[in-house]
């Protein structure tokens, strides 16, 4: 699993890194004349596309955003809501296992974005399930959870999709 926390102002030394991150700066210029801010990243992480990474993926977020001191309702839904992300990513968007997935979280003001980045061009679809299914609700709890949810084409260059969420951070600075 690589990963990387990105700093919004300041050198990467000085920003509090979750246990097992790396910490980059890409060694820009944050002039914003020169180059213009993107949203700030708290995390980007790129995993192998495996049912077993799901565990370290929602630790990896629960240590990130243990950072932002969010409530635990917040926190849980976001760990939640990501790993369902995941999980479909994993299940629908993977061909193979040298196949991988990107996870990235980002605070811009009071809104918490989580993207989900897998190489599958296929869409994902909310399924109406009947009770006794075991699986087929993650859309739906990620729409239940989240203030808003969508698809994203994916980055210049690559392959596949991105499926967001954003949550409104109540009572953050």
């Amino acid at each position: 699993m690589t990963a990387s926390r990105v700093p919004r102002h300041e050198p990467p030394h000085e920003a509090p890194v979750p246990s097992g991150l790396a910490s980059t700066s890409g060694g820009r210029s944050r002039d914003p004349a020169v180059f213009p801010e993107a949203p700030p990243s708290l995390l980007r992480a790129t995993v192998p596309a495996q049912a077993s990474r799901a565990a370290g993926v929602r630790t990896l977020v629960t240590e990130c955003l243990t950072h932002l001191r969010l409530s635990p309702e917040p926190l849980d839904n976001a760990v939640l809501a990501c790993g369902e992300l995941f999980a479909n990513a994993v299940g629908h968007g993977s061909s193979g296992p040298a196949d991988t997935i990107t996870v990235t979280l980002e605070r811009v003001g009071r809104e918490l974005r989580v993207t989900v980045a897998d190489c599958s061009a296929a869409l994902p679809r909310a399924r109406i399930t009947d009770l006794a299914a075991e699986s087929g609700r993650g859309l739906a709890i990620v729409a239940a959870l989240a203030d808003d949810w969508g698809i994203a084409p994916p980055d210049p260059g690559t392959t596949g999709k991105k499926v967001w969420f954003t949550l409104v951070l109540h009572g953050m600075p």
